[in-house]
């Protein structure tokens, strides 16, 4: 029997190298967080209160869909337990699919 402990090994949020693709992730953050909201405003703006009361509820619908859907694409399978904020899955997000260095070898 193996009698040592077994310690479990958490990778820490990513940072991004660029400016860009902390904007970037900033921006999908923000989207994540309120874009639901501002598409009701523009909606209310547009029409009516009644429609844009409609739109809010299936944009939290819709907007709760494409959340897990970038967590579960990007987040590691070990860390799916862990809550993230909206920045943490743009972050993650960003580093798997676009904003990814590489890295200069060592000699």
């Amino acid at each position: 029997m193996n009698n040592a402990p077994f310690t479990f090994h958490i990778d820490p949020t990513p940072t991004l190298p660029t400016r860009s693709c902390r904007f970037m992730a900033r921006l999908l953050g923000w989207t994540l967080s309120y874009g639901n909201y501002a598409l009701a405003l523009l909606v209310w703006w547009q029409s009516d209160w009644f429609i844009a009361i409609g739109t809010l509820l299936l944009g939290i619908i819709v907007f709760g869909i494409l959340r897990s859907k970038l967590r579960n694409e990007s987040i590691p399978p070990s860390q799916g337990e862990y809550e993230y904020n909206d920045y943490a899955i743009a972050t993650w997000y960003l580093t798997r699919n676009h904003c990814f260095t590489i890295s200069t070898p060592t000699e």
